[in-house]
């Protein structure tokens, strides 16, 4: 059946928000154009865009050759501030943004595991409060928050997971009760995925599996645009895999003895102290990552670098165990090797896991190296919260 005419106002009011998204500010004409409406119904549409304070001119179009110039009509960026948070056993990073997901203020501070529990919720959500203050959002409407651990698929919430700080759950109840904002939570392997598949190294891909590779050890699975989190939120707990090479088995509560005592930051630092390869620690990172990256750059140099690239050729052996036993079963054609380590290994490191996995699996396989890093999560979180923000506002009223 046709759409009723207050239902086809939505769709073509939704229609014409998403491409001021995606493609910024737009004459009507332009608008016309790219929705196929006619003049009328585009020239309705702004006008009950604008009237609900969605969009604004922002400018005019000079491309006419007589008459007047064209308005340019655009998001209003500050109808909405987001905030997006990275949360580690280590500390807290915040960005707060405009509806548009454009960064106006961003800031992290350190939580000690000696913390307790009460001090440091207050500590994260301190953080917000001054870092929305400085970047002059009197309210926030939407908070994403990326954290390691379980999502409850049921509830949306962190499960309770042994060995992570007992703050990481209260947060969200915290920044709930004292921001009058919409809190959400995932997984920050899930927020990485989103991030690369949106901006980062999988644009073109609707079927990956993203291994991050950073302080702690996972995987995210993307089947047909789609992030797939399992029957208890556990897709990707790769940490667990029982793999050869180690010198038992995981069990319920640890997962040493699986794929993360092979490929683990603390791991792969032992891997790099067995070949020689040492580096400074960097700030905000695994002291691995650094160690890649300068096994890396030693090749750079001298491709023949016996250290370097023995120890880059026993990670991939390592790296490829995992990837392999995803592949046999998800058969996802491209694995993206994301965090900071999987980014400092960089094209050198995805060059040796395809060339295994090529001789390891009959199943055809891209390995890319992850374009974010580390920052993947927080900007995941930030565009978890600026859709679900434009999905609230951009929604036809209610009746």
């Amino acid at each position: 059946m046709p759409a009723s005419p207050s239902t086809a106002r939505a769709i073509n009011d939704r229609l014409a928000l998403r491409l001021l998204q995606q493609q910024g500010p737009l004459t009507a004409g332009q608008l016309k154009q790219l929705t196929g409406l006619s003049r009328p119904s585009v020239a309705d549409l702004v006008e009950r865009l604008t009237e609900a304070g969605l969009i604004g001119v922002v400018g005019e179009s000079g491309e006419q050759r007589r008459g007047p110039n064209a308005r340019v009509y655009g998001i209003v960026a500050d109808r909405a501030h987001l905030a997006a948070l990275d949360v580690r056993t280590e500390g807290v990073a915040v960005v707060v943004s405009d509806l548009l997901g454009s960064v106006l203020a961003e800031a992290s501070v350190p939580i000690g595991d000696e913390t307790d529990t009460g001090p440091a919720v207050e500590q994260a959500v301190a953080l917000v409060e001054r870092t929305a203050k400085e970047a002059g959002a009197e309210r926030l409407h939407t908070i994403g928050i990326g954290a390691p651990g379980l999502i409850d698929p049921a509830t949306g919430e962190l499960r309770n997971s042994s060995g992570l700080p007992e703050w990481h759950r209260r947060l969200a109840a915290a920044l709930q009760e004292r921001l009058p904002a919409r809190v959400l939570v995932e997984n920050e392997t899930n927020l990485a995925a989103l991030a690369e598949q949106r901006d980062g190294a999988a644009r073109d891909r609707d079927t990956f599996v993203l291994m991050w590779f950073g302080h702690g050890i996972g995987a995210a699975v993307v089947l047909d645009g789609v992030l797939r989190r399992g029957a208890s939120g556990g897709t990707g707990e790769i940490g667990f895999l029982p793999v050869p090479g180690t010198d038992g088995l995981p069990s319920a509560t640890g997962c040493d003895g699986g794929f993360h005592s092979l490929a683990g930051a603390a791991a792969i630092t032992e891997l790099a102290a067995r070949h020689g390869v040492v580096a400074p620690a960097e700030p905000h990172e695994p002291h691995a990552a650094a160690l890649v990256r300068e096994a890396v750059a030693r090749l750079a140099v001298d491709a023949g670098e016996p250290l370097a690239s023995g120890f880059l050729d026993a990670l991939a052996d390592r790296v490829a165990i995992g990837a392999a036993s995803v592949i046999a079963v998800l058969d996802p054609g491209c694995v993206v090797l994301a965090g900071e380590i999987g980014r400092a290994g960089g094209e050198a490191l995805a060059a040796r896991v395809r060339e295994r996995l090529g001789r390891m699996s009959p199943l055809p396989v891209e390995v890319r190296a992850g374009a974010l890093g580390g920052g993947a999560v927080l900007r995941g979180a930030l565009l978890m919260a600026r859709d679900g923000a434009q999905d609230e506002l951009f929604a036809p009223p209610a009746r």
